[in-house]
């Protein structure tokens, strides 16, 4: 029997073309504007290795010799540039972690709650934060650690106390800002992983009762593990941006305040100084493409990792 031969893949996908000709067409406006928006200006990286001015423009400015200056200059003998690093990377792992955990305790919690309104109406009220602009979260944390009229001082000094200065004492900002983190995103991951346990079999719960399983031991043996795959999957997409952070979060919650950069500075706020200050157009430019590559390539291995333990979580 002759074997069939295979067909070229511009075949393949002229034949998918004219059978899904509709979806292809829905799909049409989104891939026009991630190409506008995501692909088009990749073309600017180029920056990060010129000495850009605004007159010339990104093509017209000549490109730096060497090649990698501004790169150096972004970390060699460049102590603030290392610590918003340093910054970036354990705040982002201090964020997954507990972030996470908190997500899953929420998303659990909810899953217990029988009387649908109320489930409905705690969902919301959690998933409220997420849309409240970080400038009003700032205003809101400033109310609440202020020295001179912050709740939390009013009610310490009530009791007899000291007031504390926490705009003054950066040790305090890195459990700040996980539990604003957490306010505000633990009810929108929680959503994400209740739709996954909305569609567990119910047949795996109804043997375990019919066995003698607690509600305790339903949510560790059946729960958990089945939420494993979304676990893993938005971990990954969580590393992929650990070298970035929420610029409104750390900027607004903060106050940019020059006293908590020790903790609270990260690369985003880093370049947004570097270039109102500077001017430097080029040392911001290769810090984010610095970004981008650690990312890409933290992307890389986490799924590298995801496969081998977990294959259906992989990204690819």
């Amino acid at each position: 029997m002759e074997r069939k031969k295979k067909k070229s893949l511009p075949k393949r996908f002229a034949t998918a073309m004219r059978k899904n000709w509709q979806l292809y067409l829905m799909a049409l406006p989104a891939m026009v504007l991630l190409f506008c928006f995501a692909y088009m200006p990749m073309g600017g990286l180029v920056i990060a290795f010129k000495r850009y001015n605004f007159k010339d423009g990104i093509w017209g400015s000549p490109w730096i010799d060497p090649i990698f200056k501004n790169f150096e200059i972004l970390f060699k003998n460049n102590s603030a540039a290392l610590q918003a690093i340093r910054n970036t990377v354990l705040l982002n792992l201090l964020f997954i972690s507990v972030g996470t955990i908190f997500a899953l305790a929420l998303s659990l919690a909810f899953n217990e709650i029988q009387n649908k309104y109320l489930k409905k109406i705690t969902q919301s009220f959690s998933f409220l934060p997420y849309f409240i602009s970080t400038v009003v979260v700032g205003i809101f944390v400033s109310g609440l650690l202020g020295y001179d009229n912050g709740v939390i001082n009013r009610i310490i000094t009530a009791f007899g106390g000291e007031k504390v200065a926490f705009y003054m004492n950066a040790g305090y900002w890195p459990v700040i800002l996980l539990i604003v983190n957490i306010w505000k995103g633990a009810g929108y991951n929680a959503v994400v992983y209740l739709a996954t346990i909305s569609g567990i079999d119910s047949s795996y719960y109804e043997a375990a009762k019919i066995d003698g399983a607690t509600r305790w031991q339903q949510t560790w043996y059946i729960s958990l593990p089945l939420l494993k795959p979304t676990v893993i999957t938005l971990t990954l997409l969580s590393v992929g941006k650990i070298m970035n952070s929420d610029f409104g979060l750390f900027y607004n919650v903060t106050g940019d305040m020059p006293t908590l950069y020790a903790t609270t500075d990260v690369i985003d706020t880093y370049i947004y100084r570097a270039l109102r200050q500077m001017g430097d157009v080029g040392i911001s430019s290769a810090t984010g493409f610095f970004q981008s590559i650690v990312g890409f390539v933290l992307v890389l291995i986490s799924n590298k990792l995801a496969n081998m333990y977990e294959s259906d979580a992989a990204l690819f």
